[in-house]
């Protein structure tokens, strides 16, 4: 699915968030028909009020109202129980980076690669370049590799926040004294935007995330860098 209009998600880099969008399309055709059916049944017992008696009084359509619901949670389940095993599932992770939440920016940790730990700050307006976004430009940005399956933990310094990039398919809540886990691959190289998510204090809306997905040698560079420079 497009971007339309800003109205639906945004385009996914990312087989969880494909998934997503295919689920919650789904969840859309379902709602719309049985929207339709009550529609089409109130409208039915008020125009015709002998089809309500007749409804009323027969057992059998009774039977059928109460196991169809059943049907349709039963059916819905399906997909989304699927879609959280997909989104929880480890493909032995190459790359584990750990998001915590300050009041009110990010802090990143790469444990595989020894001591590459950096804070994550929003570039104020004042200071923007031509063709930065507001509100969403950082001064040092989250580096992966695409093609590649990392492991993103999620925690949090002070009150709860919510690391979010929805081209990426993954919303993780990142919880003081508490660590969660997900995963992603991200299928295409690409600049990915994000923001807390989680109502976290008066400046909740200034906590932008900028995800950089590289090549796995530009990726290679880049740890190299970031060792030499914290030494």
């Amino acid at each position: 699915m497009s971007y339309w209009c800003q109205m639906y998600f945004q385009n996914s880099a990312t087989l969880s968030g494909m998934r997503v969008q295919w689920v919650f399309g789904l969840y859309c055709v379902v709602t719309f028909a049985i929207f339709v059916f009550v529609a089409l049944s109130m409208a039915t017992s008020c125009l015709a009020p002998y089809m309500y008696l007749l409804m009323q009084t027969n057992h059998v359509l009774e039977r059928i109202w109460g196991m169809v619901p059943l049907v349709i949670l039963t059916f819905l389940s399906w997909p989304s129980m699927g879609l959280l095993y997909a989104m929880s599932e480890l493909e032995s992770p190459l790359v584990t980076l750990k998001c915590v939440g300050h009041q009110w920016y990010w802090e990143y940790e790469y444990s595989d690669f020894g001591l590459v730990s950096y804070n994550s700050y929003m570039v104020p307006e004042e200071d923007l370049k031509l063709g930065e976004p507001r509100v969403l430009t950082v001064d040092k940005s989250v580096v992966l590799p695409f093609s590649v399956w990392c492991r993103v933990l999620t925690t949090s310094f002070d009150v709860i926040h919510s690391w979010a990039v929805p081209a990426l398919g993954v919303k993780s809540d990142a919880v003081p004294g508490r660590l969660s886990e997900s995963s992603i691959k991200v299928e295409t190289p690409g600049i990915f935007w994000g923001q807390c998510s989680e109502i976290c204090g008066a400046l909740h809306s200034f906590m932008p995330i900028r995800v950089e997905v590289v090549s796995c040698e530009v990726f290679g560079k880049w740890i190299n860098f970031m060792e030499e420079m914290n030494g």
